[in-house]
């Protein structure tokens, strides 16, 4: 099995995971069996490993809430909603100045075109 993520996460390698993941979603393959998801609920850190505890995976006969990832092995998180949202939103703004500008500039030169 290879996971890669969905379309609404971002890879990231777990060496740059920080305080400011605590408390966020993340996907991760620890093994060639096994995908899991979870909520960061702490995050330690050596030079070779990162160690990861999670909130909501732990309970099941084979799954556990504490995982030892190397620091470039890729883990998922959620892209932010509100972030991506005021991209989006900033990006659509943008188009429609650059339509209403074409639109007056067009009007400015039939005006133009008429009155010579």
């Amino acid at each position: 099995m290879e996971y890669n993520g969905s379309s609404t996460e971002k890879a990231i390698p777990a060496g740059e995971l920080d305080r400011r993941h605590v408390g966020q979603s993340v996907s991760f393959q620890p093994n060639d069996f096994t995908v899991v998801f979870g909520t960061i609920a702490g995050i330690a850190r050596t030079e070779a490993l990162v160690y990861l505890s999670l909130n909501g995976v732990a309970g099941g006969t084979h799954l556990k809430d504490e995982y030892d990832l190397p620091i470039d092995k890729n883990v998922y998180l959620q892209l932010d909603p509100l972030g991506s949202a005021e991209k989006g939103l900033s990006e659509a703004a943008g188009f429609v100045k650059d339509k209403l500008d074409e639109i007056t500039r067009n009007i400015r030169e039939r005006e133009h075109d008429k009155s010579e």
